[in-house]
């Protein structure tokens, strides 16, 4: 009998490609699939694609939050109706399926984490399209796992990280918002805990961030700390940045669902991106 054949849609993005590598390593035969080869709104590309799978990965997206106000068509096509064909076809080949969300889907009001059962309010379109991705899998009564994620970074994409230190490095003077409140979580975080989930094949609806929470004004201070780059550094408020889309101001997550599933304690915000940040700087240097 051969290995488990994972099927990881989006498989060359930020979280795509360490969730590859993350499957890789545990053994299973890995197929990625990402444009401009594959177009995850193609009902006959997407059959294709998991077909031979034994579990589906989706981490295809629109992910361009701001755009996502003026491109809302595009946003639900690809982050709602193309997920809904997923599940459709998952059922019909009794495949499993693990989608992964966004804390968006929240409007941030509460004055506490994030549970599960809390009742979603998006105040965007990228938030809405994200949130109706949900529903539809939902819908589709296939067997799938759903996973919110926060404030991602990683080595294969761009992020506020990567942004950050690519401004710091040309001396702009930064801005960053001190009434947003969340936790960093590295992509490779991720894919370790997607890697369980993919073992146990559990069904449901988590909340996964890194440990700990910090606004992203405290984050940009630590990250210019541990990058050793000198740059003038400002807070502001929300209402003062100008910006299409509004964001969520608390983005913290209750991930003690999640926790319950694996193996080791979710590692705290400030190692993870303390040791992407110095890798970062050692190959910029």
């Amino acid at each position: 009998m051969g290995r488990p054949v994972v099927a990881i849609l989006g498989g060359r993005g930020m979280l795509g490609t360490d969730l590859a590598a993350a499957c890789a390593a545990k053994g299973l035969t890995v197929r990625t699939y990402d444009l401009p080869e594959f177009d995850v709104t193609d009902d006959r590309q997407l059959r294709e694609a998991i077909g031979p799978a034994d579990a589906v990965l989706n981490c295809a997206a629109y992910t361009n939050v701001d755009g996502a106000e003026t491109e809302a068509e595009l946003a639900h096509r690809v982050n709602a109706e193309a997920v809904g064909n997923l599940g459709a076809l998952a059922r019909q080949s009794g495949k499993w399926v693990l989608h992964f969300s966004t804390d968006f889907v929240f409007d941030g009001t509460l004055d506490r984490p994030y549970r599960e059962s809390d009742t979603p309010n998006p105040l965007n379109e990228y938030g809405r399209s994200k949130l109706a991705g949900e529903r539809y899998l939902d819908e589709s009564r296939c067997a799938h796992c759903i996973v919110r994620l926060e404030w991602t970074y990683g080595a294969h994409g761009k992020s506020f990280v990567t942004k950050l230190l690519e401004r710091a490095r040309h001396g702009e003077m930064l801005t960053v918002v001190d009434d947003q409140i969340g936790s960093p979580t590295a992509t490779t975080q991720v894919a370790a805990a997607a890697c369980r989930l993919v073992e146990s094949r559990v069904e449901g609806l988590f909340h996964l961030a890194a440990d700990g929470y910090v606004t992203r004004f405290g984050m940009a201070g630590f990250i210019l700390d541990r990058s050793g780059l000198e740059a003038p550094l400002h807070p502001c408020r929300s209402s003062d940045y100008a910006a299409p889309a509004v964001r969520p101001l608390n983005s913290r997550f209750d991930c003690s669902k999640i926790q319950a599933l694996l193996d080791d304690p979710i590692e705290p915000w400030q190692g993870p991106l303390e040791r992407f940040v110095r890798r970062l700087c050692e190959v910029s240097s």
